[in-house]
């Protein structure tokens, strides 16, 4: 009998690597580099697919909707990890990006031994959690395979939600309906199985560009600075005080009093120097334009012209 599981790409042994427990330290480190060096090119070949998965979440993020990712093991870690670094980054709702892994917060430190095998769990995951068509339901299975992520995908369809499918197994191996599949074959592991590592790394990056460029779109980033910020302790204070100055070549103590005028809220100070606002005004008009700064200072500066 030949065992079905074996024949996937992750399964298979990297010929790079098969000297692997002979090697001294630096050769394993150099067989490991080396290795990660494809990981950026893979990724890239899949851009297209990175994109549409990237509008589904922005026209989520356009209403009341949800990014959801689903995974096990490393895959469901890392879904958790990005979820959890968006709202100290962007100043979003917990709500808005959020992560499950089967086995439940337990498996986030310990290995919960089966939680994957189930799709019924995946199933009652979004029952429980309440997915409706505004959401995006992101599963994530390295190996392509993993019943608790494909039980997820399966229930989010029948609810109307968008569902993107991101593996690093080759597509020609994938028979799941989901609006956008994004399959970035990494290649054989260098400790073969070991999905922590090279398919890590690429789920790590993909996870970070959707959910990164997704942020973007909805105007927590004004050039490339964090600017959906209210300054709540000493750190961020001093670092307001230097987005604002930076962005309106204003002086340290200029962008200090700006700060208080605004209530410390980096996007109001930001409107309020580059419109001549006052501080409700540009708060108004920050709202009408669903806190898009660039905007929220092109019209009012057509307003007072």
């Amino acid at each position: 009998m030949t065992s079905k599981l074996g024949k996937l790409l992750t399964e298979q042994r990297n010929p790079n690597s098969m000297n692997l427990d002979t090697a001294s330290i630096r050769d394993i480190l150099d067989i490991i580099n080396n290795e990660d060096q494809i990981i950026a090119s893979r990724v890239a070949e899949q851009i297209d697919d990175i994109e549409q998965a990237t509008i589904l979440v922005d026209k989520a993020f356009q209403g009341d909707g949800r990014l959801i990712y689903v995974g096990a093991g490393t895959s469901g870690r890392l879904g958790v990890l990005d979820a959890s670094e968006i709202p100290p980054t962007f100043n979003a709702s917990p709500e808005r990006v959020q992560g499950f892994i089967a086995g439940g917060d337990t498996a986030l430190r310990t290995a919960v031994e089966g939680a994957e095998d189930f799709p019924i769990d995946g199933r009652k995951l979004v029952d429980d959690i309440k997915v409706t068509e505004q959401d995006v339901v992101m599963g994530i299975a390295t190996s392509g395979v993993t019943p608790y992520v494909l039980g997820s995908l399966e229930r989010a369809r029948e609810l109307g939600a968008s569902t993107v499918f991101f593996t690093c197994a080759d597509r020609s191996h994938i028979d799941i309906d989901v609006d956008v599949l994004i399959s970035v074959p990494v290649g054989p592991e260098v400790v073969t199985g070991s999905t922590r590592m090279k398919s890590g790394t690429a789920t790590k990056m993909v996870l970070n560009m959707i959910s990164t460029a997704a942020m973007v779109k909805r105007g927590k980033v004004f050039e490339n600075l964090m600017v959906d910020l209210k300054a709540t302790n000493v750190k961020l204070e001093d670092r307001a005080r230097r987005i604002v100055s930076t962005i309106t070549s204003c002086s340290y103590e200029e962008a200090t009093d700006l700060l208080i005028k605004s209530d410390k809220y980096v996007k109001v100070a930001l409107v309020m120097q580059k419109s001549h606002a006052s501080a409700e005004e540009s708060r108004l008009y920050l709202d009408r334009y669903a806190g898009n700064v660039r905007q929220a200072v092109e019209e009012l500066e057509k307003s007072h012209t």
